[in-house]
C-alpha cells in the first residue's frame, strides 16, 4: 500500500521543517517539476476550453469576506484578521470573492457570456495540528479554481462541460473517480438560509448529472455554504474517501456582490456563477497521483523522463550527447554513470523513470541506444534520434501509455 508521505520523501519531492510550521510543506526540485508540469497542463487545458487566466492577491479586507458570506459561514476555518492601520485584512479562504470583484470591475454584455475566469492561486485554512498530514491536509493551498459567469440558460451546459473537462484530465493523469456525489445542505447555521436558492441550484445540478449519464449519490451536509455541488470523489489505498474535483452552481454570490450584465433588451440581468475545479488543490492532486501510481508518474509528468546509462567511462561522451539532445527537445533527461554503481544497480535505482537508454561499446560505436521501459519492456536498440522521437511522441500525447510499438 502506497503512502504519499513516504514516497514524497523517498523520491525527494517535498518535505517539511518545524521552523516553517505544520501543514506548510516545501517542494524540492523534482517535486517542483511535477507541480509545475501539472499546473501547465491545467492552464493549457483551460485555455483550450476558452478560459482566461487572472492573478489575484491572497489577502483581502475583512469586509470582502463579510459580503461573500465567508466570515459568517466559514469563519472558523479562516486565520484571524491582521490589523493594518485602520483596516483588518485576512488570508483568503477561497478565490471566488476576488473573481467576483474582477468580473464586476468592468461593464459586461450578454455577448461576452459565458465569461470563463481561471486561476491557480493560493488560499489558506486554519486547520488544527491534529488533522494535518503530508500534502492532503495543509494550511497553505494552491487551488485550481475557475468561475464561469453566464446566463441562466447557459448554466447547465457550462457545468456539464466542466464535468467533461474533469473526466478528460483524469484520463490523462491516470486517476479513477470512485464516485460522483451531489452534495446538499444539512441542518444548522452553516448554510445560507434561502430555500429557493437551494432548490434552483440543486435542480440544475441534477440536470447536469442526469444529462451526463454519470451515476451519482446525494449526500446531505456536504454542500458549500452558498450552494450545492457535484463532488468527484477519490479513495486512497486505505479506502479513505476525499473530494478532488468540484462543480458548483451559485446564485448567492452574484446577488451579494450585485453582479450583472447588460442583456439584449438593454436592461441589467443577474448572471449565474458556476464554480469548478479540475484537480482541486495541487497538493492533494500530487498526493493522490503518488499513491495511485506508486511514484511511477505518467511519462509526461515524471520529474525525470529519460535516464541515460553509459556502461563504462568510455561511453560518457555518447551518453551526455544523447541527454543533451533530449533536453533540447524538451525532455527531462539525466545521465546515470558508473560512479553511481553497477549497471544493474543503476537500472534498479531508476525503476520509476519511464525510459532508460543503455549505451555500451557497440551502441556508442554505431550511434545507437538500447531502450529499457519502466514496465520491463526492452525494445531493440535504436538510433539516438529515433529513440528520442519515440519518447517525445509518447510524452507529447500526455497519456499514461509508455510506448507505441508501431
Amino acid at each position: 500500500m502506497h503512502d504519499h508521505r513516504r514516497l514524497g520523501r523517498e523520491l525527494d519531492l517535498f518535505d517539511t521543517d518545524p521552523l516553517m510550521g505544520a501543514g506548510l510543506p516545501y517542494w524540492l526540485p523534482d517535486g517542483a517539476v511535477v507541480r509545475h508540469t501539472l499546473e501547465e497542463y491545467i492552464r493549457d487545458a483551460e485555455r483550450r476550453a476558452g478560459y482566461r487566466h487572472v492573478y489575484s492577491p491572497v489577502l483581502g479586507k475583512r469586509e470582502l469576506y463579510e459580503i461573500s458570506g465567508h466570515w459568517d459561514h466559514y469563519g472558523d476555518d479562516m486565520f484571524p484578521p491582521m490589523d493594518v492601520g485602520a483596516e483588518q485584512v485576512l488570508l483568503r479562504p477561497g478565490l471566488c470573492p476576488h473573481h467576483a470583484l474582477i468580473y464586476r470591475s468592468r461593464s459586461r454584455s450578454y455577448r461576452e457570456l459565458p465569461f470563463r475566469m481561471a486561476e491557480l492561486g493560493g488560499m489558506y485554512r486554519s486547520e488544527l495540528s491534529g488533522v494535518l498530514g503530508g500534502l492532503t491536509r495543509v494550511r497553505a493551498i494552491t487551488l485550481n479554481d475557475a468561475h464561469i459567469f453566464c446566463t441562466l440558460e447557459q448554466a447547465v451546459e457550462e457545468a456539464r462541460a466542466a464535468l467533461e473537462l474533469i473526466g478528460r484530465a483524469y484520463a490523462d493523469l491516470g486517476i479513477r473517480a470512485a464516485r460522483h456525489r451531489l452534495s446538499l445542505p444539512g441542518e444548522g447555521g452553516k448554510y445560507v438560509a434561502d430555500p429557493e436558492l437551494w432548490r434552483r441550484a440543486t435542480a440544475l445540478l441534477r440536470e447536469v448529472l442526469d444529462g451526463s449519464g454519470v451515476p451519482y449519490e446525494a449526500a446531505e451536509g456536504e454542500a458549500a455554504f452558498y450552494g450545492p455541488k457535484i463532488d468527484v470523489q477519490i479513495t486512497d489505498p486505505a479506502g479513505r474517501e476525499a473530494t478532488l474535483s468540484t462543480v458548483q452552481i451559485d446564485f448567492h454570490q452574484p446577488e451579494r456582490f450585485d453582479l450583472h450584465y447588460i442583456g439584449p433588451d438593454g436592461a441589467k440581468h443577474r448572471p449565474v456563477m458556476v464554480h469548478r475545479s479540475i484537480i482541486g488543490s495541487v497538493e492533494r492532486a500530487v498526493a493522490h497521483l503518488l499513491e495511485e501510481h506508486g511514484g511511477a508518474f505518467p511519462p509526461w509528468l515524471a520529474p525525470v523522463q529519460l535516464a541515460v546509462l553509459p556502461v563504462g567511462d568510455e561511453q560518457y561522451d555518447a551518453a551526455h550527447a544523447l541527454a543533451g539532445r533530449a533536453r533540447e527537445l524538451g525532455l527531462r533527461a539525466e545521465v546515470s554513470g558508473p560512479e553511481q554503481g553497477t549497471l544493474a544497480a543503476r537500472i534498479r535505482a531508476g525503476r520509476l523513470v519511464p525510459y532508460q537508454a543503455v549505451i555500451g561499446g557497440r551502441e556508442a560505436a554505431a550511434g545507437l541506444a538500447a531502450p529499457r521501459l519502466r514496465d520491463g519492456t526492452r525494445p531493440d536498440a535504436l538510433p539516438g534520434a529515433e529513440l528520442l522521437r519515440r519518447i517525445g511522441d509518447g510524452v507529447a500525447a500526455r497519456g499514461t501509455e509508455l510506448w507505441d510499438p508501431s
